[in-house]
This record gives C-alpha cells, sequence and structure tokens, in this order.
C-alpha cells in the first residue's frame, strides 16, 4: 500500500510537467515572440527576389555596405551596395549622365531610394534612381543627408 502511494504521489508530481500543451521557455526574449513584420518594401523586394521577378518599381531604404566602382560602360552609373532591414543587399545604380553623383556617400551611410528592382542571383540591382529624359518611365530619386537625386 505504501508502495503504491509513493507511486501516485510521483505521477501527480511529474504529469504536469509532461503536458503536452505548448508553453513559451521562461528564456525566451520578449522581442522574438512579437518580432516586428519586414516593411512593406521589404517584402516587395524579398518577393521579387524570390519569385526571380525583374522590372518591378521599388521604393526602399537601407545602410550601405560597400562602395563599389562606377561603371563607366556605356551610361556611367554609381554603383554601391545597400543593405535593406531585412538583411537582404541590393546593389543601386544610379546613372550619373542623367542624375547628379550622390556626394560625400560612405559605407554605414543611410540611403533612401525609388527605382526599378532587376533580379540577380546575389540580392538583385535597383536602376532608374533617376528622372526619364523622355516621360516613358516612373522617375527615381535616391535620397542621403536630406538631399533628393533625381
Amino acid at each position: 500500500m505504501r508502495s503504491i502511494l509513493l507511486v501516485l504521489s510521483l505521477v501527480l508530481l511529474v504529469a504536469p510537467g509532461c503536458s503536452s500543451a505548448p508553453s513559451r521557455a521562461p528564456h525566451t526574449p520578449l522581442s522574438e515572440s512579437n518580432q516586428t513584420p519586414l516593411s512593406e518594401s521589404d517584402q516587395e523586394i524579398a518577393r521579387a527576389f524570390e519569385q526571380g521577378s525583374s522590372n518591378v518599381q521599388v521604393k526602399g531604404r537601407g545602410v550601405v555596405r560597400k562602395i563599389l566602382s562606377d561603371d563607366n560602360d556605356g551610361k556611367r552609373h554609381q554603383r554601391f551596395v545597400v543593405a535593406l532591414e531585412s538583411g537582404q543587399t541590393v546593389v543601386i545604380a544610379h546613372n550619373i549622365d542623367l542624375a547628379p553623383r550622390v556626394r560625400d556617400l560612405r559605407e554605414g551611410d543611410r540611403v533612401e531610394f525609388s527605382g526599378e528592382y532587376e533580379w540577380n542571383q546575389k540580392g538583385g540591382v535597383v536602376h532608374w534612381t533617376h528622372h526619364d529624359p523622355r516621360k516613358r518611365h516612373p522617375a527615381g530619386w535616391l535620397k542621403h543627408n536630406s538631399i533628393t537625386y533625381q
């Protein structure tokens, strides 16, 4: 009888811990359970990348991760890599034959952009970050240090 009571007591003590009900671990940070959703622009760029889409008009913002050399083949482009809030990176190819060069641009600077997304395996390229002199394409732009380049 005593052994039955001992086994029954152990079952009652252990059973609540074996519940299949989901529980939040006490060490899980609150920020992980309530993560902020990606911005609409990051979602749109991520979707275009995942689907391999091109010719998608996008807006976004991020931090300059790397300054690349200018592309001087054909029309000249100022190029740099921007990391979005999502962590995805895109190359910005800004036509400096049609719009002013972004002055004093450095790694770590924040930029905003509007242009056309073109897919590639590395994350994509955003171009058309300038006006269209023929007025056939939506005008794009870059913002850096409160100055708009178009």
